[in-house]
């Protein structure tokens, strides 16, 4: 259990590295022939299960500080690949492990077994892949080669299948032709094609996000890599300064992350906000209600909600459905555990809404959950009598060191 008291925010931190960065610039670096060098390096929980899983690839990797060398394109391994509790590792580890003639036992642990990956079975059989999960849940058994092709896949529950096909399938000897139906996530897959571009694969991309052409036959380069601040980690920390005190937050990326969209929710929240280059500063001011389609952003709508009990009127949060495969049904969990704490909160065919009031307190259950543990600790800043978390120490999958961080800006 952990507690929170009410606070005060005032000081300074840096950014946590981005984990979905980190996860997709490790499996480039494991595809790439030689050495790459990863600087600003997350090894949260997520992260590491991917470190873990291209080394089943055959790739060597070594760790430093807040660093991690990897030398790529080694002889895989396998025939086990341990995803721990990351979906997005999952879902991209299994079109790369696609690519060779071996197979692979995909899988992980806690509530990853019980999220879906059905959308993976039938386009890998489509590119002449064995592929086989639980009916539809994890574990996955591939074995490959995997050819290119003329593809239709449904980006509606998830896009990370999406960006794992746009890693292989270069590749491939073959050039792939991929229409994608219903993506929901489009700044992530996005966010893959820019950490692609820089170790060199190039992929065509037209104007709506529904078609990507991929040339086979491309070749990944080693380089060196720094990985950009993370918006997702970053969004609670400005979501404290908002509703208590004065913080900044420095080493923020300026790349592509969806996350970033909380800078204008947060302005058209009527919020207090310095921009300086990669920093912001953001100072505590009345706050009104807002809307907001997170459609795009799902990983927003934890701090997003303990933003709109702070804000004074009506907010409604759009895009609820994205969040019933998450580490939990997230929107759900969040209308339980923030009503315990006072919070009117209710949801509504696809939206949340959120009348903002004064919070009382109390207990609540992450539900394993690092983002319902983080939103829980940033409730308890501007409420009456702190809130108490239990398994808080969730967080490490992809925030290790927020707690810490939280601890030495309050007051």
């Amino acid at each position: 259990m952990k507690w929170i008291r009410p606070s005060n925010i005032e000081g300074a931190i840096d950014a946590p590295p981005s984990k979905s960065i980190m996860q997709r610039a490790v499996i480039a670096a494991a595809l790439a022939d030689g050495e790459s060098l990863i600087t600003n390096a997350s090894f949260c929980e997520d992260a590491l299960a991917t470190i873990n899983v291209v080394q089943s690839l055959g790739a060597k990797v070594q760790r430093g500080d807040k660093k991690v060398k990897i030398s790529g394109n080694g002889k895989p391994l396998g025939p086990d690949m341990d995803c721990g509790e990351s979906g997005t590792c999952m879902r991209m580890i299994s079109a790369v492990a696609a690519l060779y003639d071996k197979e692979f036992t995909i899988t992980g642990r806690g509530s990853l077994m019980t999220r879906p990956v059905d959308m993976i079975e039938k386009p890998l059989k489509n590119l002449g892949v064995a592929c086989k999960t639980n009916n539809g849940l994890p574990p996955l058994k591939i074995k490959g080669p995997m050819h290119g092709g003329k593809l239709e896949i449904n980006g509606a529950v998830t896009s990370q299948f999406v960006s794992g096909l746009l890693m292989a399938l270069p590749l491939c000897k073959e050039d792939s032709d991929i229409e994608v139906h219903d993506l929901k996530s489009h700044a992530y897959v996005s966010l893959t094609e820019s950490v692609l571009h820089q170790f060199g694969i190039h992929i065509r991309i037209d104007e709506k996000m529904n078609r990507f052409l991929v040339n086979g036959n491309q070749r990944y380069l080693a380089r060196e890599y720094k990985v950009d601040g993370d918006w997702s980690g970053a969004a609670f920390m400005l979501v404290a300064g908002a509703i208590a005190g004065n913080l900044e937050i420095r080493n923020l990326g300026s790349g592509i992350q969806p996350d970033q969209s909380i800078k204008t929710v947060l302005l058209h929240a009527g919020a207090d906000i310095e921009f300086n280059g990669e920093d912001i500063t953001i100072h505590k001011s009345e706050l009104s209600g807002f809307e907001y389609d997170a459609t795009g952003s799902p990983d927003l709508f934890p701090p997003l909600a303990v933003l709109a009990c702070n804000c004074k009127g009506k907010s409604v949060i759009y895009g609820t459905e994205r969040l019933k495969h998450k580490e939990s049904d997230r929107a759900s969990v969040l209308v339980q555990e923030l009503r315990k704490l006072g919070a009117e909160i209710k949801l509504k065919d696809n939206r949340m809404e959120i009348i903002g009031k004064k919070l009382k307190g109390g207990e609540i259950s992450a539900h394993g959950d690092h983002r319902i543990a983080m939103a829980g600790a940033i409730a308890a800043l501007n409420s009456e009598n702190g809130v108490e978390i239990d398994n808080e120490k969730c967080v490490a999958k992809s925030y290790p060191e927020f707690f810490k961080d939280l601890e030495e800006v309050t007051k």
